[in-house]
């Protein structure tokens, strides 16, 4: 499982025009699933990117976390995270979970997340979104399943 997580200070998706989510300050998460990930593997992924400590206290140091600031999430299924760049320059996506799997993956994981996150807004499976945001810092961090 791999989370892209950007620090932004706002951020929407939208799926023909239609804003299906919008935050304000939190994290904008690209969220890739592969075929061997399993609901064990989400819990310790949204257990660390909640924990993570990425926004700044008054001495200007990361030190607080989402919670801390009362942050927003917003979560967009990105199957391309899995992309295999290897050969020839035509990505191949055999590495990304299958579509049924993925998307069950990925309710799941909106689903943790709202037990503790006020605001978690969302993307739509399998959808052409648009997304859009304002990176704070630029902050983004990669969180791989298989580093942690």
């Amino acid at each position: 499982m791999r989370f892209v997580i950007q620090r932004v200070t706002e951020s929407e998706v939208q799926v023909d025009g239609e804003v299906l989510g919008k935050i304000g300050r939190g994290f904008m998460v690209l969220i890739g699933v592969s075929d061997s990930d399993t609901k064990e593997i989400a819990d310790k992924m949204v257990k660390k990117m909640l924990g993570l400590r990425i926004f700044e206290d008054e001495q200007g140091k990361t030190n607080l976390s989402l919670e801390t600031v009362g942050g927003e999430l917003l979560l967009i299924s990105q199957f391309t995270l899995y992309a295999n760049c290897k050969k020839g320059n035509r990505p191949s996506f055999i590495e990304a979970g299958a579509p049924d799997m993925a998307e069950e993956m990925y309710e799941y994981i909106i689903s943790k997340c709202k037990e503790q996150v006020p605001v978690v807004e969302r993307g739509r499976f399998g959808a052409d979104m648009k997304v859009s945001l304002i990176n704070d810092g630029p902050f983004t961090i990669v969180l791989d399943s298989d580093k942690l």
